[in-house]
């Protein structure tokens, strides 16, 4: 995937831009890259539309940010809106997956006349706030259990950790998140002395079905360069985004919407069907709930030609809303 920067008021977007025609922007989480979505921005590319899936802030060749509020979901909704600015796009699809989902759907709740459709990878869309800060929230939980939501919190601890076993966290970590195991138990170690590599499952070997060597490479060599800090951030700005996100407690979506998950998808396992019931009552317009059989967290890896195939039936029906200032 070739890539190009774009520089809008002094911020640095690496973005990986593909095809022409109806705009798709597609937002990856932690630990990903634009990178995360290959197999979609070829299969959108050839189908007829511009597939944009940039390094989001904090990662990649994109700009990193110092101040943790340059890290919520409102501030990224921000700069993806002039980001499309910047590219002369009115109005796209944006997808997003794992963080990039609540950047992608703050977008459709601060402008909506700038998104023709949201799709949701593996996060469903949560209309309601936590009932205190977050960080109070996970340090009550820590006590009890390793929590990697609390133990990221402190700048510098992690990255101790994992900046100098990139690539075996990575490994271990999209094999414990994916459909491949489906044990997951890293809850159920006490807080104290462990560290995140301490509590992951080993890994098989690669090739597995959905991952390679070289695929593991790229991601591995990305993080070798930058470190994980600045995908941290996102963690250490839950308390900022509880704050930011205070005006949207409630909202309904009201741009059409998919969403997209694997059965054995660990935070689907922890928010429990509710959350799907949840979603279903805040976004009105909500077109198909997929849950495909036997994939984990990162199903736009996993299940790449059924999430190709669904993402190209949904833009193609809202993709004429889609359109360029150019």
């Amino acid at each position: 995937m070739a890539t190009r920067t774009v520089e809008v008021d002094g911020f640095t977007w690496n973005i990986h831009d593909d095809g022409e025609g109806p705009a798709v922007v597609m937002c990856h989480g932690f630990p990903g890259l634009g990178y995360s979505f290959r197999h979609q921005s070829a299969a959108l590319a050839a189908g007829g539309f511009r597939a944009l899936a940039p390094d989001m802030p904090g990662y990649g060749g994109t700009g990193r940010p110092q101040a943790v509020e340059e890290y919520t979901s409102v501030a990224i909704a921000d700069r993806l809106v002039g980001l499309l600015d910047a590219l002369g796009i009115d109005r796209a699809v944006f997808v997003g997956h794992d963080f990039g989902a609540p950047a992608a759907w703050t977008v459709a709740l601060r402008h909506p006349s700038r998104v023709s459709g949201l799709v949701l990878l593996a996060v469903p869309y949560t209309p309601d706030r936590l009932p205190a800060r977050p960080t109070e929230l996970y340090r009550k939980m820590a006590r009890r259990h390793f929590l990697h939501l609390h133990y990221f919190q402190e700048p510098g601890v992690a990255e101790s950790e994992l900046d100098p076993r990139a690539r075996e966290f990575l490994h271990r970590l999209f094999f414990a998140l994916s459909g491949d195991y489906r044990y997951l138990d890293v809850w159920n170690h006490p807080a104290e002395g462990n560290g995140y590599l301490d509590v992951l499952p080993q890994a098989p070997d690669l090739p597995w079905g959905w991952l390679t060597e070289e695929e593991l490479d790229t991601y591995a060599a990305a993080f070798d360069r930058t470190g994980f800090g600045g995908g941290l951030s996102w963690y250490r700005a839950y308390d900022a985004n509880w704050i930011a996100s205070a005006p949207y407690a409630g909202a309904a979506v009201t741009v059409p919407t998919l969403f997209v998950a694997g059965d054995r998808d660990p935070v689907l396992t922890m928010s429990g069907t509710e959350a799907l019931d949840r979603m279903a009552a805040a976004v009105p317009d909500l077109r198909g709930v997929h849950l495909l059989a036997g994939a984990g967290h990162f199903v736009q890896m996993e299940r790449k030609d059924e999430v190709d195939a669904l993402l190209l039936h949904f833009v193609g029906e809202v993709g004429s809303a889609t359109g360029s200032s150019e």
